[in-house]
């Protein structure tokens, strides 16, 4: 009997589901397990995330597969050296403050490491995806929220104290609205979910006949970024605005990204990027009103849908960084 190849165990955990899976030194999702992130009641997102990696394991021990590490992304900023998760995760608030590495490495006997979710998403893009091949590439995630990953040089940005890629909160429009983050004009008031979201509720509230507000059936709060997009394609003038708004900001910071790390690869994932795949050309128009043009036309920028399967190869591929890693030092 031919053994099995060695894998590694791979979550990555949302404010809504976390996933696991093994998944092999080439990407593949061998075995997979979701659950809703509070399925066990609120508070308890580590004990689903522990249960998850308990079943994925005891399936790649029945097939006869070695483990080799376990890898984790977390919505927040990391102490990757520490492998302590920062204080403020709104999402999965019960994450903050955990020595989440220690805790995997001691539960189940492997070499473990934690990151951010868009770093590991980055590494991923990297070793696996749109950016395979590339010496730097940066994605730009846009969720309900809109995060970055920066690899330049073959080495992923980190920070001093983990920050380093929180570009949904770089500016791009200074006498902007104030952003949840506490600062002003952030690119993820512009072109995330929430952002898109609220934009547009702004722009109707108190206009009962405003369509938007019809399509919502007259609640506020229901109108929504993929409401938003729809209404749009359907030439409804304040949801063109606002989509034509997030364009014009995903553009300034392409542009100040191009200018400023000159990357081979920009990536836009997530969850809002199907509804702009169709805006591609826009947005790059946009970029090229602030980038230098043979920057730009040396950057390949490419518009990925998000896909839970990749956000768990990032996690994986942050195994196989942190081992090559290690490897170099010694």
């Amino acid at each position: 009997m031919t053994k099995a190849e060695p894998v590694v165990l791979a979550v990555d955990v949302g404010g809504t589901t976390i996933a696991a899976g093994a998944v092999t030194q080439a990407g593949e999702v061998l075995l997979e397990e979701r659950a809703p992130t509070h399925r066990d009641g609120p508070g308890r997102a580590i004990e689903c995330l522990m249960s998850l990696l308990e079943r994925v394991r005891d399936g790649a021990e029945r097939q006869g597969h070695a483990l080799t590490g376990i890898g984790a992304g977390v919505p927040g900023p990391v102490d990757t050296a520490a492998g302590r998760v920062a204080e403020h995760v709104p999402h999965v608030p019960e994450l903050a403050g955990r020595a989440l590495a220690a805790e995997l490495r001691e539960r189940f006997g492997l070499p473990a490491f934690v990151d951010n979710d868009v770093n590991a998403l980055a590494l991923a893009e990297w070793r696996f995806g749109a950016g395979r091949g590339a010496r730097s590439l940066i994605v730009l995630a846009l969720g309900t929220g809109l995060g970055a990953g920066i690899v330049l040089d073959g080495r992923l940005v980190r920070g001093a104290s983990g920050f380093g890629g929180e570009l949904g909160h770089t500016p791009v429009k200074f006498d902007g609205p104030p952003c949840w983050c506490g600062g002003r004009g952030c690119l993820a008031l512009y072109a995330s979910g929430r952002g898109i979201g609220e934009a547009a509720q702004a722009r109707v509230a108190g206009h009962a006949d405003a369509a938007l507000l019809r399509a919502a059936g007259g609640d506020l709060l229901a109108i929504t970024a993929p409401l938003v997009f729809r209404l749009a394609a359907g030439g409804d003038p304040v949801a063109m605005a606002v989509i034509e708004e997030a364009c014009q900001a995903l553009g300034a910071m392409i542009g100040t990204l191009v200018n400023g790390l000159n990357p081979d690869v920009v990536v836009i994932t997530g969850g809002v990027a199907a509804s702009l795949a169709p805006l591609e050309t826009r947005i790059l128009k946009a970029a090229g009103e602030y980038a230098f043009p043979r920057a730009l036309a040396t950057t390949r920028v490419t518009i990925v849908p998000g896909d839970k399967r990749t956000t768990m190869r990032g996690a994986a591929a942050l195994v196989f960084y942190e081992t090559a890693r290690g490897e170099e030092e010694r």
